[in-house]
């Protein structure tokens, strides 16, 4: 049988962000030691941080219409303001790709129960 949708819970996705967050400021700590090798990690990492922080309101994160709502307003802007980034558009694509991967996650309901540093 179809199992009942669980139900939204916004402790949790916050939680998540600031996890994501967390490890994205070690991602970008670890690629700035590596150099120049890893300057498309550290964009990387500065994107996920980008998009966590600019989620991480409890206002967004408390419904998940509203969390969706915000994705979709994010999603649609056409620059992302960054500094320290090595490369603007690398950084834009990364950051949609982000939001591409939370909305589907919001949409589904699930994903935010995986805390660990590494997904």
């Amino acid at each position: 049988m179809t199992q009942p949708p669980k139900p939204w819970d916004g402790e949790q996705v916050r939680k998540w962000l600031d996890r994501r967050f967390e490890a994205s400021r070690l991602d970008q700590a670890a690629a700035d030691r590596r150099g120049y090798d890893a300057q498309d990690d550290y964009d990387k990492a500065a994107a996920e941080e980008w998009v966590c922080r600019a989620l991480k309101a409890p206002d967004c994160t408390a419904d998940q219409a509203v969390l969706a709502k915000r994705l979709k307003e994010l999603i649609a802007q056409d620059e992302y303001q960054a500094t320290g980034i090595y490369d603007d558009t690398r950084f834009e694509r990364h950051v949609r790709g982000h939001l591409r991967k939370l909305a589907k996650m919001t949409k589904a309901n699930e994903g935010f129960e995986k805390t660990l540093r590494y997904q």
